[in-house]
């Protein structure tokens, strides 16, 4: 991989990010009654996407929001230049990325309808839950007027009936979660006046990302078919929260009817009590994907007609999965990584956040500098997020440092590119010993692994016996 190019400068970039920023700045006051800084922000977000498609809808957007008079529409258009901005850094970011590794970045499907245009789905008739959605979108336009300065438990309690009426539905339950999600950040943080910081950039993203969603058909169909091969895993990435945990499984998959391999993803999630971690998240999330044993055990799965979605995710079905031949996750990626090509970008999902490209990296020097690990490439140094790392496995950062070979996802935060290590090889004893983060997922015998695991157990056992006693009540 070539480091130069991760670390020259992107052309653009900077500019698009500062007009983001400036407009997430201006939604922490809020645009009921902007000042002349918010007006000016709002202005910059229109200039920025001037000689776009949406440059007209935008600017009189803007000029409505400048004069505190904006409406659902004009919110939604604002919603709209800001993630187009951010999707045209995605766009140069993976790009870059692209050339670097030596594989063309993905291709980007079509944009859906946004700041009122109709979609396909949309001209066929009106979404299901269209009401619902409606109700959803005012909410989140008040959320803009007020800003997150202004939030009181009383606004922000606004969106419970909404996402109540939605979570039954399944075709409205992606929504309401992220309502949910969003809805629960902004009330653990009321009053908002009262914040000493206030987390601006994501809450913003929360907040147009859930806007643009309540567009009819933004969502898009999720199901693109079925797959039926081979899936050679390599390696997990783990997500926790203090009340859920997913573990997303990064694979290339070869299509049993020949031709090139795929770049896919795999994910399983669960919710959780905040006294669950460590390995014991495993013991949530085994029963649901057989995957986790097959990537413990380092074997390939064969599947049969598995549904996969456009953006390359596979929706696991146990029923259509068997494990396979044993398959080492570092001979895939020496073997079949380079030729893999990664699914298509679906629009809403074009957020430099997003960026996941597994990598194989060789050859490195490993070195600590102020602020942590980083790996020397021909004289340019790559970031190694540590923070990353699960402490539901045996990577370690001791283990990444002494390391000379490594799977892991290239990704982009804070204004550099950063490595999150997923595997490595290192040298114990005069031989090369593999170490990966999902080396428990299906269970282990290892001792600090089997130690973590019992802890775990007790407390799981513990947890389901007292919701039994509630339940019995």
């Amino acid at each position: 991989m070539r480091g130069d190019l991760l670390a020259d400068p992107v052309e653009g970039l900077d500019e698009a990010l500062a007009a983001v920023d400036a407009f997430d700045g201006a939604l922490v006051a809020g645009l009921l009654r902007p000042g002349a800084a918010q007006a000016a922000a709002v202005a910059g977000l229109a200039e920025a996407v001037a000689g776009t498609p949406l440059a007209a809808r935008v600017a009189e957007a803007a000029e409505r929001a400048a004069a505190g008079a904006a409406g659902e529409d004009h919110f939604v258009a604002l919603a709209a230049a800001r993630s187009a901005l951010l999707g045209s850094v995605h766009d140069a970011l993976a790009q870059r990325v692209g050339e670097a590794v030596g594989r063309p970045a993905p291709e980007v499907e079509s944009s859906p309808a946004v700041a009122g245009e109709k979609s396909a789905a949309a001209a066929s008739g009106p979404e299901h839950g269209a009401n619902l959605l409606a109700a959803a979108r005012s909410w989140l336009c008040d959320l803009a007027r007020s800003g997150w300065r202004g939030i009181g438990h009383e606004l922000v309690a606004g969106a419970a009936p909404v996402v109540s009426a939605m979570l039954p539905d399944p075709g409205l339950r992606r929504r309401a979660t992220l309502l949910d999600g969003f809805a629960a950040e902004l009330a653990a943080s009321c009053p908002g006046a009262t914040l000493e910081q206030v987390p601006v950039r994501r809450w913003a993203d929360l907040w147009s990302r859930a806007l643009l969603l309540t567009v009819p058909g933004s969502a898009g169909e999720r199901s693109d078919g079925t797959v039926t091969g081979r899936l050679l895993p390599l390696g997990v990435d783990v997500q926790e929260h203090a009340t859920a945990v997913q573990a997303q499984v990064h694979a290339v998959f070869e299509p049993a009817e020949g031709g090139a391999p795929r770049l896919v993803r795999a994910g399983v999630s669960a919710p959780k009590p905040d006294t669950v971690v460590g390995a014991g998240l495993w013991q949530l999330l085994r029963p649901r994907m057989s995957l986790l044993g097959a990537v413990s055990e380092g074997r390939s799965m064969e599947l049969d007609a598995m549904p996969v979605t456009a953006e390359g995710d596979l929706v696991w079905d146990d029923e259509r999965a068997r494990a396979g031949e044993p398959a080492d996750p570092f001979a895939t990626a020496r073997v079949r990584l380079s030729a893999a090509t990664a699914a298509p970008v679906v629009p809403l999902d074009r957020h430099p956040v997003r960026i996941a490209v597994p990598v194989l990296l060789e050859g490195y020097a490993a070195h600590s500098e102020e602020g942590g690990l980083a790996f020397d490439l021909a004289g340019r140094p790559l970031a190694v997020d540590t923070d990353r790392m699960p402490a539901a496995g045996p990577l370690t950062p001791e283990a990444v440092a002494a390391s000379h070979a490594c799977v892991g996802l290239l990704r982009w935060d804070a204004g550099e590119f950063l490595l999150q290590p997923l595997a490595v090889e290192t040298t114990v004893r005069k031989k090369t010993v593999a170490v990966h983060a999902g080396a428990w997922a299906g269970g282990t015998t290892d001792k600090a692994g089997v130690r973590a695991e019992k802890a775990a157990t007790d407390a799981v056992a513990v947890l389901r016996e007292r919701a039994g006693r509630l339940l019995r009540k």
